[in-house]
């Protein structure tokens, strides 16, 4: 029996966790859960997997929760991000599923490691921030991060059939968004339910925007360079519209591997949690007849800036790749509120990254640092162009 804690319970990734968990209860038991806002539906889990640690965003929704929940559960709860570290590294899992979105993964995640705890990792931005930190400490640690992003656990699962030294490049593959093909004066128009409605996945907000913008592409860029230890000239990105090649890695002889599958996250998320066998999901399979034809694009770089943005942060190094984050964070928040246009998100992101850059990508208090000025940087940015 694997004992499973899970950051980020209710988002997508979450519930999509809980589903295969629901599905193997002999392998795997649920005992500590972290959710931010969606009280609701973090009570409703918390009935079905009745977990020994809860944790939520404040003290106002823990209190919520409670009234929600039989007194059982009532000193079972807590709240922000000491609540999150605490799930996160909490004594009784031995493996962790980070899927808290955005930076607020970076100090939980870490947590778990120092904890000893395998890792489940769908939360890239940790690596984004913090990519050499982290990957130190998981070797310091002896402990396992598996890849829970489709893309990287492409990537991940084609890498076995190889040895690393042979490796030559990575192709992580995109579906170019619900805009693809648009020019610069359509992307002005975009509004935000159209920037929310992808074709091919169901995600989050937050998500969604992101791989609108294909940022979410760029983000991924900077967490597979430290996943696997390749720097950013061994690393492609190619508008893959179908979204069955999940991701490609190129070996010197030319070979070419590929991991192809349906678009549903479980896949991957099976595949970390039952490393390295393999679960047997009651999915649609993939029919390739049906599939018909598979399209490889490049990328327009200049509709959509902000991979090249990523790209830059990568070369740069430091803070910058932390900053490309948070700023954007601030930016795609600000794009769901109709505060700025869809362009203007990887506008605010450039702008940020020209003003705050300094700081050693190897000192946590450095990154942390250049997380709060770039969203002070950012907001500042974004009340302006009022």
């Amino acid at each position: 029996m694997r004992c499973i804690s899970l950051l980020g319970s209710t988002g997508s990734i979450g519930v999509n966790v809980l589903d295969v968990i629901r599905q193997f209860p002999e392998r795997y038991k649920v005992v500590a859960l972290a959710a931010w806002t969606n009280v609701q539906r973090l009570a409703e889990q918390v009935s079905e997997f009745n977990p020994e640690l809860i944790s939520v965003c404040d003290e106002k929704r823990a209190h919520t929760l409670r009234t929600l929940l039989p007194a059982k559960y009532h000193d079972r709860v807590v709240h922000g991000t000491e609540g999150n570290i605490l799930v996160a590294a909490f004594t009784s899992a031995d493996f962790t599923l980070s899927a808290i979105v955005g930076a607020a993964g970076l100090l939980p995640t870490l947590a778990a490691i120092e904890a000893g705890k395998d890792i489940g990792l769908a939360n890239k931005e940790t690596l984004v921030m913090a990519g050499k930190i982290v990957m130190t400490a998981v070797k310091e640690k002896g402990v396992r991060l598996l890849p829970v992003d489709s893309e990287h656990s492409a990537i991940f699962q084609a890498l076995e059939a190889g040895r690393r030294e042979d490796l030559k490049k990575i192709i992580l593959t995109a579906s170019g968004g619900p805009f693809r093909g648009k020019n610069q004066q359509q992307l002005q128009l975009v509004t935000r339910e159209q920037a929310l409605n992808h074709p091919n996945w169901s995600m989050g907000r937050k998500i969604s925007i992101d791989s609108a913008t294909l940022m979410n592409k760029g983000l991924e860029v900077i967490e597979a360079k430290w996943l696997f230890g390749v720097e950013g000239d061994a690393i492609e990105v190619v508008v893959h519209p179908q979204s069955v090649v999940h991701s490609l890695v190129e070996y010197m002889d030319g070979s070419v591997l590929a991991q192809l599958g349906i678009p549903d996250m479980r896949i991957p998320i099976s595949y970390a949690l039952s490393y390295p066998s393999r679960l047997p999901l009651q999915l649609q399979p993939l029919n390739l007849a049906e599939c018909g034809v598979l399209e490889f694009l490049e990328p327009d770089y200049l509709s959509f800036p902000a991979l090249k943005l990523a790209f830059s942060a990568l070369e740069g190094g430091g803070v910058l790749p932390a900053v490309l984050n948070s700023a954007n964070e601030i930016a795609v928040e600000a794009f769901l509120e109709s505060k700025i246009t869809f362009p203007q998100i990887a506008e605010t992101v450039a702008r940020t990254m020209d003003t705050v850059y300094q700081g050693s990508g190897d000192i946590l208090e450095d990154i942390l640092g250049a997380d709060a000025a770039a969203r002070r940087e950012a907001h500042l940015l974004i009340e302006n162009k009022k």
